[in-house]
C-alpha cells in the first residue's frame, strides 16, 4: 500500500538481546517527554521480551501534513498485511502501540531516519496454545445507489 509514491514505512525485525535495548530505548524516551509510572517504565523494559520476533514499524514525514496522514495510513495498511502473512503460516501476532510516537533511541537503534513516527510494534511467534475468537459486531456499513 502507497499513496504517491512516497515508500514511507519503516520496519525493524528485532530478536535476542535487542528486543531488551528496544525496551530501554523506548523507557528512556518514555521518560525524556514524559512522567510515566515507574512501574510502567518496567514493564516497557522487559514487555518486547515475550515473543522471539518484534518489529517496529515507523512512517515518515511528508511534504504536508496530509501527505503525513496518508503516508501513516500506508503503514498500517502495510501491517494489516503483516499480520494477515504471519497468520496464513500459523504466527500468533500482535499489534502493540508504542509507548511514544518519536523515539530518538528508537530510531537509531532500528536504522530508521530522524523524525519518523513509530506506528506499532508487533508481536510475532508460534502460538503456546488456543486463543478464542472474541464475537465481533457487524461492519458498519452504510449503501447509497
Amino acid at each position: 500500500p502507497n499513496h504517491k509514491r512516497t515508500w514511507p514505512w519503516r520496519f525493524c525485525a528485532l530478536s535476542a538481546t535487542a528486543r531488551a535495548e528496544l525496551g530501554e530505548a523506548l523507557a528512556l524516551d518514555w521518560a525524556d517527554q514524559d512522567t510515566p509510572e515507574p512501574s510502567k517504565l518496567d514493564k516497557v523494559r522487559t514487555k518486547y521480551q515475550r515473543a522471539p520476533v518484534v518489529v517496529v514499524a515507523a512512517s515518515t514525514a511528508g511534504d504536508s501534513a496530509q501527505r503525513t496522514m496518508e503516508n501513516r495510513d500506508a503503514v498500517a495498511a502495510g501491517l494489516q498485511n503483516l499480520l494477515l502473512g504471519a497468520a496464513a503460516v500459523g504466527l500468533a501476532s500482535l499489534w502493540s502501540s508504542p509507548p511514544v510516537r518519536r523515539s530518538p533511541r528508537t530510531e537509531a537503534l532500528c536504522g530508521f531516519p530522524t523524525g519518523v513516527e513509530l506506528v506499532a510494534v508487533v508481536y510475532l511467534g508460534w502460538p503456546a496454545g488456543s486463543v478464542e475468537t472474541p464475537e465481533r459486531p457487524p461492519v458498519a456499513l452504510t449503501w447509497r445507489s
